[in-house]
């Protein structure tokens, strides 16, 4: 028997976000927040991917109005999702953008 010590970083956040739905607020917020920083458009969007596969893509597919093939596709890591998409995900997953001034 192998026991397994370490595993995939998305994958530990896929189980995260699993075991914890709340979680995503944060999570999505953090990555949203740090979007201008260097790799942060690519987090921002893994953001969105594991939200994603925490709640299982197809059914996300289903909700937003899209084949579960083009949601893959705009969700990996060469996507690149038009605001329609995002928003269309956002809301299949339960959560939406707000905009606040800094203060």
């Amino acid at each position: 028997m192998t026991i397994r010590t370490s595993r995939p970083h998305d994958e530990a956040v896929v189980e995260m976000l699993k075991a914890d739905p709340e979680f995503a607020n944060e999570y999505l917020a953090v990555a949203l927040d740090q979007a201008d920083q260097p790799g942060g458009q690519q987090a921002l969007l893994a953001a969105l991917r594991h939200i994603a596969e925490a709640q299982g893509m197809s059914a996300v597919a289903e909700r937003a109005g899209m084949p579960r093939e083009s949601l893959y596709r705009a969700l990996s890591p060469r996507g690149n999702p038009t605001l329609k998409t995002w928003l269309a995900v956002l809301n299949a997953t339960g959560l939406h953008l707000s905009v606040v001034r800094p203060r």
